[in-house]
């Protein structure tokens, strides 16, 4: 279980938030989008790796090379089975904003509204689209999306995460010494579960967050 505090009303209103949008049905009109990112270092070997037997891992020296670190961007779309990831060297506000105008502008380019899921880092908020691309094009971007975020130390309300989860033990879990090792591994594993359609079967509702967490909601004055 979580080390859980006080839970505010602020705390509420965003978790009723998201877990309302969660409870909607499936419309492609307006597809719900969870977006999170986690940072990969690439590691080299220092020694060839050991030969095993087949079906077995490779046997790893204890020793590596840092060769830097590289930002991954996921979305997931849970009720249709697709996501997206993206590596890039830094994930800073350009970054993110790319992230976010590709999906905009290619699988949901002609959705009406597409709902974004997201943690309170600084780069994720509107204000960072107008710095990056200038009022007149951030507005036009921004117009076709409503942003949901998760309570402050509630990331765990975002499905991206379990996605991002899925990703480590599949994908992540070796080591990679370059950018273009990551990119390929990645893409693959991507293609993979798009194409068998992998969902995420969320079950947490409202009335399931007032029974377990409802000992620690308090009103401030």
């Amino acid at each position: 279980m979580w080390c859980i505090g006080q839970l505010t009303p602020q705390y509420r209103a965003r978790m009723y938030d998201v877990l309302d949008l969660y409870a909607l049905a499936y419309n492609p009109d307006e597809p719900v989008v969870c977006v999170d990112e986690k940072s990969k270092q690439l590691l080299g070997d220092t020694r060839v790796p050991l030969a095993c037997k087949p079906g077995a891992s490779r046997k790893h020296d204890y020793e590596y090379e840092r060769h830097g670190t590289r930002n991954l961007f996921v979305a997931v779309e849970p009720s249709a089975g697709w996501r997206q990831v993206q590596v890039s060297q830094h994930r800073k506000k350009p970054d993110f904003v790319r992230f976010i105008q590709q999906l905009l502008q290619g699988r949901y380019r002609k959705a009406k509204k597409v709902h974004i899921v997201l943690d309170n880092l600084n780069t994720h908020f509107a204000k960072c689209f107008m710095e990056v691309l200038g009022e007149k094009r951030a507005a036009k971007l921004l117009s076709r999306i409503e942003f949901h975020y998760t309570p402050v130390h509630a990331s765990w309300l975002n499905m991206a995460e379990i996605e991002i989860g899925i990703l480590d033990k599949q994908c992540l879990d070796q080591r990679m010494a370059t950018e273009e090792k990551m990119i390929a591994e990645v893409n693959a594993w991507k293609q993979k579960r798009n194409r068998q359609r992998k969902t995420i079967d969320w079950t947490f509702t409202k009335e399931k967050a007032d029974k377990k967490l409802g000992k620690y909601y308090v009103d401030v004055a």
